[in-house]
């Protein structure tokens, strides 16, 4: 039998938030003292990778967000009507366990935010995210992430990129 290693799932409160532990102390707490306040607010939605059933191995967040469009480079922005901004899903967090590292976690659990993105019924030009470091908006720009001209660690991925994928 063929068993993914991990499932994705809305964060329930029946997941183990506790024993979570990335490199990143503030995403660590969001997890454990945050997330289902924002859940429940409606400011934030929330999934998780999970191993074991219940143990986290990585989460991240999306919400709904907008860019400026004088934001955008000249060559994106041109393309679209002149609106003052454009709606966009923001990825606030994203976030592996240490003892799931270098499993290729990170890269699937984006790939699930872009399609969740992409699928939506409500319109979306792109996934956005905010690189907490030059490491992170690396990631980012390893899979086809922009970054805003004037702003290199804001970055996004127009998202009928991932529909024609």
């Amino acid at each position: 039998m063929n068993r993914a290693p991990f499932q994705l799932a809305p964060l329930d409160a029946v997941h183990d938030r506790a024993a979570f532990y990335s490199d990143s102390e503030p995403l660590n707490r969001y997890l454990r003292e945050h997330a289902t306040q924002d859940i429940r607010r409606r400011v934030a939605a929330c999934f998780v990778a999970l191993a074991d059933g219940s143990r986290i191995a990585g989460y991240y967040t999306l919400a709904s967000a907008s860019l400026l469009l004088s934001d955008l480079p000249a060559s994106t922005g041109n393309r679209l009507p002149r609106y003052p901004t454009v709606p966009a899903v923001r990825m606030g967090r994203l976030a592996v366990d240490q003892t799931f590292k270098g499993q290729g976690l990170g890269g699937a659990l984006l790939a699930d935010a872009l399609a969740r993105a992409a699928r939506s019924e409500i319109a979306a030009f792109a996934l956005m995210v905010d690189a907490k470091d030059e490491a992170a908006a690396a990631f980012y720009r390893h899979h086809g992430f922009i970054a805003l001209p004037d702003s290199p660690r804001t970055l996004f991925l127009p998202l009928a990129n991932i529909r024609r994928s």
